[in-house]
């Protein structure tokens, strides 16, 4: 029995497809989710809604009861997430889960890493591999999807060029489907051996290449302008961006500049079974180009 954490979200809901695409029963498929109605549409196809939240320590003992595999998929509240990762081990391990998969981040040195959130899933890596619990962790790279939605501002982009504090540092992007697909794979198979998977592209790019990619793909000249961090954040601020968003992105920049997202391995592939999408043909999905 495998139970899904945050189950009605974009990665849980793409995981929990692929565990049905790879023939799991969706009998053996349990969902975590706070909303039992917006989970209804995972119950009309046999799997097992179990309610909880991440604050909530006595509920998730009994949501995991009788399963065992547990997939921990990172939670967003950077005041609280640590603490409710932790209530999800400690949870899993009372309960006698035999496995727990986290869903953490890609990043080349923890030891000097800016983001604040990226060290929640240090923390919580920590936690897990201290816990006695067998563990997978799947260390996902940025997604693509965040990249080109939100950071170059989707189609818009083919007008505006790209302006961001970013440098020349690399990032090898995936799309969440792949990513969420590679997981769905690992543990519809994996006997949970103690594994840290790299989920990664196959190549690290540039948001030079990134413009290049647009430009092929439009058929218009979209340029890439490396700018300072103090430039960016005030044109984020005149573009009607909250002030807290903006203080939270500059790190992350900054990470993406120093090479944090640049590590490339041959994991995602191999989960995959074939090469992940690359970045023209994703930006080409995701972009409707």
């Amino acid at each position: 029995m495998i139970l899904i954490t945050g189950a009605t979200g974009k990665l849980g809901s793409q995981v929990i497809q692929t565990l049905i695409d790879k023939n799991v029963p969706p009998n053996q498929i349990a969902a975590l989710v706070r909303d039992e109605t917006k989970a209804a549409h995972l119950k009309k196809k046999g799997i097992d809604i179990r309610i909880s939240d991440y604050d909530n320590r006595p509920a998730l003992q009994n949501a995991m009861e009788g399963i065992d595999k547990v997939l921990l998929v990172s939670g967003l509240d950077v005041s609280k997430v640590v603490k409710q990762h932790q209530n999800v081990v400690d949870a899993a391990k009372q309960a006698g889960v035999k496995c727990l998969a986290y869903t953490s981040n890609c990043l080349r040195d923890r030891n000097t890493l800016l983001n604040q959130v990226m060290l929640t899933h240090v923390e919580t890596e920590d936690y897990i591999i201290a816990s006695g619990l067998n563990y997978v962790i799947f260390r996902n790279v940025l997604y693509m999807d965040s990249m080109a939605l939100f950071m170059i501002g989707g189609k818009n982009v083919l007008e505006t060029g790209i302006q961001l504090p970013t440098g020349e540092g690399q990032v090898a992007y995936a799309l969440r489907s792949d990513e969420a697909e590679a997981i769905g794979n690992v543990l519809a198979g994996e006997d949970c051996r103690n594994r840290i998977y790299n989920f990664t592209g196959s190549q690290a790019y540039s948001f030079a290449d990134v413009a290049d990619a647009l430009s092929e793909l439009s058929g218009k000249t979209v340029t890439y302008t490396p700018v300072d961090m103090e430039t960016y954040q005030a044109s984020a601020r005149e573009r009607g961006v909250p002030t807290q968003t903006v203080a939270m992105m500059a790190p992350f920049m900054t990470d993406i500049k120093n090479g944090q997202a640049s590590t490339v391995s041959s994991d995602l592939a191999d989960a995959l079974g074939r090469k992940p999408v690359d970045l023209k043909a994703g930006l080409k999905q995701l972009l409707n180009l």
